[in-house]
């Protein structure tokens, strides 16, 4: 395993390429030294899947995504056990810059695109660890093929455009450092279900491209149906993981993250703790 240090550059086309993209073990995380959020979370992200992670709110899906993007510190948290790799390079206590530089991508929750800059100007921001011209117009292309809309708005002030077409940005964003794993968390928030088809359908094709893919998702069903492998996160713990289809067919999914209850649990969130631990782990 290599340190960030050497991490400049990625496995060129000639080394032979890791199995796992991304892979986290036993990560704890604490905030203001006192709170402890994941409590020994591990999971793996194989190179060209998509992997989801599924939790009710407060689950620690956010916490997760913010260790693994070298973004706990400006929220007070830190990682007190576990490791981060990203391709093979030890990220546990990198920067985020750093982090992105390895080969990671990230989509935040809310889109946080710049309101006041054009499409253009997006996209450039996204671009900013891409010295080579030829890369960035290769990135650049790649980008307007997924989202030609985006080239139909190249030179429109960002915060005019559609929650749809800002979510496009945001993504096509994360897209201009060609990165090798795409963290996308709750792509579909806020969107129309025509909208939601439409980024599950532009996941789908960013994978088939060639980029591991980690998404999480408070629509399950979007999240399973493109998911080669799922896990479950409750109380800063994985309780449960399987593949997406797998998952997609559990009966304590349906009733508790796909609303197909039919018995007197309601949802999740009605049922004891100890009676989802027996569920999970039978």
């Amino acid at each position: 395993m290599s340190t960030i240090a050497d991490a400049s550059a990625r496995p060129s086309s000639g080394s032979p390429r890791p199995e796992s993209a991304l892979v986290v073990r036993n990560l704890e995380v604490v905030y203001n030294d006192v709170i402890l959020v994941l409590r020994g979370v591990s999971l793996d992200v194989p190179r060209g899947a998509v992997v989801t992670v599924l939790g009710a709110n407060g689950a620690g899906k956010t916490t997760l995504l913010r260790a693994v993007t070298g973004l706990l510190g400006s929220h007070r948290g830190k990682i007190t056990k576990g490791v981060v790799e990203l391709l093979e390079h030890d990220v546990t206590s990198a920067d985020p810059s750093k982090i992105v530089s390895t080969g990671l991508g990230q989509v935040m929750e809310g889109r946080r695109i710049f309101a006041e800059l054009t499409v253009d100007e997006n996209l450039r921001t996204g671009a900013y660890t891409v010295s080579n011209r030829d890369q960035h117009d290769r990135n650049e292309a790649r980008v307007m093929e997924l989202f030609p809309r985006l080239g139909e708005r190249r030179k429109q002030v960002a915060g005019y455009l559609s929650g749809g077409e800002q979510q496009m940005l945001a993504i096509g964003r994360a897209l201009m450092a060609n990165p090798e794993v795409l963290v996308l968390d709750e792509p579909s928030l806020g969107l129309a279900p025509r909208l939601v088809e439409q980024v599950q359908e532009v996941i789908r094709q960013i994978n088939e491209q060639g980029t591991s893919v980690l998404l999480v998702e408070q629509n399950a069903n979007m999240a399973l149906e493109i998911a080669d492998h799922g896990y479950v996160i409750e109380t800063g713990k994985v309780v449960k993981d399987g593949a997406g289809s797998e998952l997609l067919a559990d009966k304590d999914i349906q009733e508790f993250y796909l609303g197909q209850s039919s018995g007197e649990r309601k949802s999740f969130r009605d049922v004891k703790s100890y009676r989802r631990k027996k569920s999970w782990g039978g």
